[in-house]
């Protein structure tokens, strides 16, 4: 019973991490790209999976002898990636062309391992790639490769502004077109538009007359008030001097 229960625990932790392992391997920012056995040397390549204009990738070289009497002239790296994601520009900076292993004699089993970090300019996006250049030989023998791959994608991050910026946009147009529905029932569209600045106007002309013709009007009233304030005076002189009129006498 508890030879099984103690079975049974480490089969778990085992499990637990296999799980963690793999989750780790899962997350990490590396991606192999290339991988590729020659006679008597094995290399891989590993990059960053994605990068950003103005920050770093970076770039492992792993290689491996599998034979004997292995001597490696040069292994170079070159990565270069494409102004606005259409010109070709290549990278002055460490990995421009960056000898990885130099005029080395390798031992059977002999392995290697290299890091280089790249710099990103900033209007350089979408897929950068790497060139290889290995030249070695076999006892006498001789050999040479120039393998090229892509590597990691550099987000367009202007791009990518611009869509969000669109989507708002965009929500922005449904939400007014919305408003504009509840309020006029008709869509924004540009003869909508034109149909109520059309319509504006002429309210906006037929404003002005009825200003105009209120204005007459109220001079015609004050007029009529003033002509009205005349007469009745004259009337009231008028029969005021009527009953002060001196009698006759006979």
């Amino acid at each position: 019973m508890h030879k099984t229960l103690v079975i049974v625990l480490i089969t778990l932790i085992l499990s637990l991490a296999l799980i963690q392992s793999t989750k780790a391997q899962t997350s990490s920012e590396m991606q192999t790209f290339f991988s590729k056995e020659y006679a008597g040397i094995s290399v891989k390549a590993n990059a960053t999976q994605e990068a950003i204009p103005d920050k770093n990738l970076t770039v492992n070289i792993w290689t491996n002898c599998t034979a004997i009497g292995v001597n490696v002239e040069y292994l170079t790296i070159r990565v270069y990636g494409f102004t606005y994601g259409q010109e070709k520009v290549e990278k002055i900076d460490l990995l421009a062309t960056t000898n990885v292993v130099e005029n080395k004699a390798l031992s059977f089993r002999d392995t290697g391992l290299y890091n280089y970090s790249v710099h990103v300019p900033s209007d350089v996006w979408d897929a950068t790639y790497a060139e290889l250049h290995l030249k070695y030989s076999i006892v006498d023998s001789p050999f040479e490769y120039n393998p090229s791959f892509s590597i990691t994608i550099v987000r367009n991050i202007y791009y990518e502004k611009l869509k969000e910026d669109f989507k708002n946009l965009n929500n922005t147009v449904v939400q007014l077109n919305q408003t504009f529905w509840q309020s006029f029932k008709m869509n924004l569209t540009v003869d909508s538009l034109t149909y109520l600045n059309r319509t504006y106007w002429m309210l906006q002309q037929n404003y002005t007359t009825l200003q105009g013709s209120l204005n007459e009007l109220d001079n015609t009233r004050r007029t009529v008030g003033i002509l009205a304030i005349t007469t009745i005076f004259f009337v009231a002189t008028t029969i005021y001097l009527v009953f002060r009129r001196p009698k006759q006498s006979w």
